[in-house]
């Protein structure tokens, strides 16, 4: 009868580490969650753009196509710093209010 109490013991003291340690890390990461949240809501409502995925997608590709634009020119291809600027510039302006 001893022993099992002993052994009865031992699981709650795990049982209560192991909540501790998940509740923890629930909180650690739902920082991280809480903030990625913030974050894209301010730069959708600040650029006037809809919170979708598609949208942020959309976002990326323009930023990338600028930045190719940037790098042609850095190249002196002028042609094709211009056709890069205008695409990129063309995808922010469809998705930007």
């Amino acid at each position: 009868m001893r022993v099992e109490g002993v052994f009865e013991w031992l699981g709650q003291v795990l049982g209560t580490v192991i909540r501790y340690i998940v509740e923890a890390l629930s909180g650690f990461f739902g920082f991280f969650v809480t903030a990625g949240h913030d974050f894209l809501e301010g730069l959708s409502r600040t650029l006037g753009m809809d919170r979708s995925l598609l949208s942020l997608a959309a976002l990326v590709i323009g930023l990338l196509l600028l930045v190719a634009a940037v790098r042609a020119f850095f190249r002196r291809a002028f042609i094709s710093g211009l056709v890069w600027l205008f695409l990129g510039l063309w995808l922010l302006s469809w998705l930007i209010r």
